[in-house]
């Protein structure tokens, strides 16, 4: 086991790894940003270094500054957290240069991925069943009205190496592509570098559900399950649960099959997600693979007993999992609810001093808050996550809803109000929502 690692990140995940880190008695080193010196992970890291100015690329994002403070505190790994460089083959091919261990996948593995057209056509030749569409890139507006007409309406216009929602967006008609298509492209080579625009066929009334998949170096891989992701707003998920309230056990087990053939096609290693759309017949299509630790990774750990991120170590380390795919559990029901520093209409980000916090007591709560920290406007506005377990799906929600309650954060906004009313719903308590239902439903009450 790896006697020192630094953590590429901050926030909750940052201050999540550091916890299961010290349990195993592993030293860790953080870093941080102008803006994030005061937070709560580099108070809880044994070391702490600053890697920049307060926005991403000065910091977050530096993969030279990152690696110069990797080498003085002479970590043996890098943990990437999600988001930010946990995703960038540069990232985990600089850290194998290094001598330094990369805890995920290998840097060809990510590049595949990250290209959503690039895992489409993995996916296919594997023998995955993945959403109609083309897996192409289309470079102008009007080659994109054509494949358009092929495919046929609705549809979905992607961004190849989005994520967030980001350069994402559903089409209805041609003059909405043409309004669309040119202004998405734009969006995403800003965010990602990369402009490259695709289409799938939108699947309709559909589930968005994930696979959770380990993979050692000996050829093992299991799936710990799935995760219910549907309910979204602005194609970014708000509460997750496990296991989905939609899937019957054959479906369950199919899909699980499914993601250890793609993991295994891959020669992936490490912890991984592979995202699938359901429809309503329960046809399930591969949608995209996360090569990184998920935000919502507990509700997984609260019904299997897994410490995912001491998986994701202990693989890295060059261990073999100790458990086979039988020996998994599925205990109970567990939900997770992300909080937002957002106003809750209209989800802007709402960033601020908080001036009084209060945290629930009876549940688990991933999180960096302390009362009289600033949330600043230079990341992304998740501030905590509310997970809470029970014995059924309707304990498991209650508990939650309990927890929101008690729940105080002042002198910010957040999303509270919106994630009290989804678990109001009488939709959502039946467990038969989609991915619509935050806009068809929700927002319009």
């Amino acid at each position: 086991m790896f006697s020192k690692i630094l953590i590429a990140n901050r926030g909750e995940i940052a201050v999540r790894i550091i916890k299961t880190c010290k349990r195993l008695g592993i030293s860790t080193a953080a870093v941080y940003s102008e803006a994030d010196a005061q937070s709560l992970h580099v108070k809880l890291a044994d070391e702490a270094y600053l890697v920049g100015g307060p926005r991403v690329h000065e910091s977050y994002l530096n993969l030279e500054k990152i690696m110069e403070i990797a080498k003085e505190t002479k970590a043996d790994a890098i943990h990437p957290g999600y988001g930010l460089l946990s995703e960038n083959p540069s990232f985990a091919k600089r850290c194998a240069e290094e001598g330094i261990v990369f805890i995920g996948p290998s840097a060809d593995v990510i590049s595949k991925m990250g290209s959503k057209i690039e895992s489409r056509k993995t996916m296919i030749e594997a023998g995955v069943p993945v959403v109609p569409g083309i897996s192409t890139s289309i470079p102008t507006v009007e080659e994109a009205k054509e494949i358009a007409n092929t495919i046929g309406y609705p549809l979905m216009l992607k961004a190849s190496a989005g994520g967030g929602g980001i350069g994402m967006q559903t089409i209805e008609t041609e003059q909405t592509l043409v309004q669309a298509f040119e202004s998405n492209q734009t969006r995403a080579k800003n965010f990602f570098g990369n402009g490259e625009m695709y289409m799938e066929k939108l699947i309709t009334n559909a589930h968005h559900i994930e696979i959770q998949v380990l993979a050692d170096s000996f050829g093992n891989t299991v799936y710990a399950w799935e995760r219910e992701c549907s309910i979204q707003r602005r194609n970014q998920k708000v509460i997750e649960e496990a296991p989905s309230p939609f899937l019957d056990e054959e479906t369950r087990h199919a899909m699980g099959q499914v993601a250890v053939k793609a993991a295994k096609a891959l020669g992936y290693e490490n912890a991984g997600t592979i995202e699938f759309l359901v429809d309503e017949n329960k046809n399930f299509y591969f949608l995209e693979m996360n090569t990184r630790l998920q935000v919502e990774h507990p509700v997984t750990e609260e019904i299997t007993g897994l410490d995912l991120v001491e998986q994701q170590l202990r693989i890295a380390a060059g261990e073999t999992l100790t458990f086979t795919q039988e020996e998994i559990a599925r205990n109970g029901h567990a939900i997770e609810a992300r909080i937002y520093a957002e106003d809750p209409k209209t989800f802007f980000p709402s960033p601020g001093k908080i001036t009084e916090l209060q945290l629930p007591s009876e549940v688990r709560i991933d999180h960096f808050l302390e009362a009289g920290v600033t949330i600043t406007p230079f990341y992304d506005p998740m501030i905590a996550k509310v997970i809470a377990h029970g014995a059924t799906r309707e304990e498991a929600i209650g508990n939650l809803h309990a927890a929101l309650g008690e729940m105080k954060v002042t002198g910010i906004k957040t999303n509270i109000p919106m994630l009290m009313q989804v678990l109001e719903d009488d939709t959502f308590k039946s467990g038969v929502y989609t991915t619509s239902f935050v806009s068809n439903q929700l927002v319009k009450k």
